[in-house]
């Protein structure tokens, strides 16, 4: 053959079918620029200098795994639009005299170009960006960087890997479509369509009851650890759930609005009905991939987005004061002895050499103790706990002093012997009479505690608490002293004296005073006996706040990232459905304009079809976003987000952009459909 024949098919494919590669290309692009960008960042040594740097790093080369996995699916997914296009080309090229291994070498070659466009355009822009994202997130931590500019070899060379791999990987999947097909069938690809499908009650009835079950999950579990764990498996019943109701509830839709004579004879109607009949298979795998999609956008952005707004918020959940001192204690005699008297003193001492005056003190006394909670027994069997997969109804108790709880929340409560007043978090509820602990004590529940100072303790942990305000600690606490778990025989109790406070200077002077009681107290521990068992942890917010906000700046950044490659995946799907359908609807509106039919009516008819079901994605999207909302509140809470006004402001916030945008998407697309099926002969056939 003519030297250079391929490669001017090759081109000469592409360009023809410019209206389906431009989209596809772009996509690729800004796909190939976010990876990038997300590898660059998580290896930028400049970044990871910052405090709180390395933090977000970790979530950055998590994010690199999962932009290369979608990427794979969705490049894979895309393309199958692309060649169903093509068929028809390929099959002439087949009559003509191409045979199988010359069509090989077009699709390599048309390959190759795409895939060098799509690499070298994303690093480019990628190498562009990534300086500014690099900067967006310094200031995000509130860091300082330069502004050297910088290429990352081993970013580029991921990059350029993972997407040379992804399509090798399509076109091999190309070949073997062309390899298994024959000429003929090529040819008439566009004209094969499908048979009017069966209404499938029982993949119906089936994607009814797997939705009804994730919701039924999602609003009824309680507790946050199990929230975790069923987060998953609700999200994969949802999935599959969606994908059996539009495949069997569009058929169903159809044949409903066949059936109503008033609404299927009717212009508008009639033509659009009929034609979506024929392809309800394909048409609902499209819906329910864009449902899906358009829910993972809202719930990434909602729920990242509400974290790092609700940052400042977690953050003094987790550090109830600027600066906290926990200390351990082994007997109870300590709580209020000459050990934290000497402490307070070193600490005062160091206020003063500073010119400061702590404010909104904080303190008080507990005994802390894990546990399963079953009906109003503590169980105290420590290895069963330790062995235990279930985590349903495993709790950290805290024991307080009445006396302790009324000075703190301003009460003015009064306990009996026996008694105890309870308080839950993470939206728990204990509804019954009485508490068990082991075979131990019971206590008396005399009423319930509205709220209590936030706990450094409650806010790590993933398990909830129970607070038991008690007349006496040192009596409820006396018959436990002696029990242990584990294999080391650690202490079942853990005896604390907290005391935190608040500075009114500026970090810089916080971390300082912070470092300054940190060796006061060392010196106290250190002219302690040996036989007096003193271990403390002092934490600053001040200190901290680099890494707790690298974490939620991390989640948040990558939300945003992945939130728009869903986006760019759910507009490029309904660009090629609205593309794809209007080249299988043109021979149909063709006659149809020549018995009579006027554009004014085609557009009428176009409205009908894609207001029939392109709305129902949308729809869905935000009663699967409403039914996940508890599921997602309660795995907030790990994270010590408890604002839910916040949450539910931002999640009805994105919602509604995401509405606007989705509808700016319909009129772009919809006109794209309208161009294709009116009769513009200029469009490639």
């Amino acid at each position: 053959m003519k030297k250079g024949l391929y490669r001017r098919l090759a081109w000469t494919g592409i360009k023809n079918n410019g209206k389906l590669y431009i989209p596809y290309i772009l996509t690729c692009i800004g796909t190939v620029m976010m990876c990038y960008i997300i590898s660059f960042l998580s290896t930028s040594s400049t970044f990871a200098a910052i405090r709180g740097g390395d933090t977000v790093q970790v979530f950055l080369g998590m994010g690199f795994g999962v932009m290369a996995v979608f990427s794979l699916i969705f490049l894979f997914y895309t393309n199958s639009f692309l060649i169903r296009r093509r068929k028809k080309e390929f099959g002439l090229y087949n009559i003509l005299g191409l045979g199988k291994r010359h069509l090989a070498k077009v699709m390599i070659l048309e390959t190759l170009m795409i895939a060098g466009i799509t690499i070298s355009g994303g690093l480019f822009l990628g190498i562009l960006l990534s300086k500014f994202s690099e900067l967006f997130m310094i200031k995000v931590l509130g860091g300082t960087g330069s502004y050297t500019f910088i290429i990352d070899p081993v970013s580029v060379k991921n990059t350029v890997l993972l997407f040379l791999g992804i399509f090798l990987l399509v076109f091999l999947n190309t070949l073997r479509q062309i390899h298994l097909t024959n000429s003929i069938q090529l040819l008439h690809s566009e004209q094969s369509g499908e048979k009017p499908p069966k209404a499938n009650w029982l993949a119906a009835a089936l994607g009814v009851l797997l939705l009804g079950g994730a919701y039924y999950l999602a609003v009824t579990i309680q507790d946050p650890v199990t929230a975790i764990a069923v987060f998953f498996l609700a999200v994969v019943m949802v999935i599959v759930a969606t994908y059996l109701l539009f495949i069997a509830g569009s058929v169903a839709l159809c044949r409903v609005l066949q059936k109503n004579k008033r609404y299927y004879y009717k212009t508008n109607h009639f033509v659009s009905v009929s034609s979506m009949v024929y392809r309800m298979k394909r048409n609902g795998a499209g819906l329910a991939s864009i449902c899906i999609l358009c829910t993972m956008v809202l719930v990434m952005i909602s729920s990242t987005t509400c974290l790092y707004v609700g940052a400042e918020d977690s953050l003094r959940n987790r550090y109830p004061r600027n600066i906290s001192l926990d200390v351990i204690l082994d007997e109870t005699e300590f709580f209020e002895g000459a050990h934290t008297e000497a402490a307070k003193d070193r600490i005062r001492t160091v206020l003063d050499r500073n010119g400061v005056e702590e404010e909104d003190v904080l303190e008080y006394r507990t005994a802390a103790f894990g546990a399963r909670i079953q009906g109003d027994q503590i169980n105290l069997d420590q290895e069963d706990l330790a062995s235990t997969v279930n985590t349903e109804d495993i709790w950290q108790i805290f024991l307080v002093s009445v006396s302790d709880y009324n000075r703190l929340m301003g009460k003015n409560e009064e306990l009996s012997p026996g008694e105890a007043i309870v308080y839950t978090t993470k939206e728990m509820t204990y509804d019954e009479d009485e508490i068990h602990i082991g075979d131990l004590e019971t206590l008396k529940i005399a009423g319930h505690a509205d709220g209590f100072v936030d706990n450094s303790v409650d806010s790590m942990q993933i398990f909830p608490t129970m607070y038991l305000f008690v007349p006496d600690i040192k009596e409820i606490i006396e018959p436990l002293k002696d029990l242990t778990w584990g294999s080391n025989d650690e202490p079942l109790l853990s005896l604390h004296w907290y005391y935190g406070f608040d500075l009114p200077c500026e970090d810089e002077v916080q971390m300082r005073i912070q470092d300054q009681i940190t060796h006061q107290i060392s010196e106290l521990t250190s002219s302690m006996d040996e036989s007096t068992y003193f271990r403390y942890s002092l934490e600053g917010v001040a200190r901290e706040r680099a890494d707790f906000y690298g974490i939620y700046a991390g989640l948040f950044f990558l939300g945003i990232f992945l939130g728009i490659v869903f986006v760019f995946a759910a507009v490029l799907i309904i660009y090629y459905k609205q593309v794809s359908e209007g080249y299988e609807d043109q021979s149909r509106f063709d006659i149809m304009q020549k018995v009579g039919m006027t554009k004014k009516e085609i557009r009428k008819s176009i409205n009908s079809q894609i207001l029939t079901v392109f709305f129902l994605p949308l729809l869905m999207a935000g009663l699967h976003l409403g039914f996940a909302f508890p599921l997602i509140k309660k795995m907030l809470l790990i994270f010590g987000l408890t604002n839910t006004s916040l949450l539910i402001i931002t999640t009805v916030s994105c919602y509604l952009v995401f509405a606007l945008f989705y509808m700016l998407v319909y009129r772009i697309t919809s006109g794209s459909y309208f161009t294709i099926v009116s009769g513009m002969r200029s469009e490639p056939k």
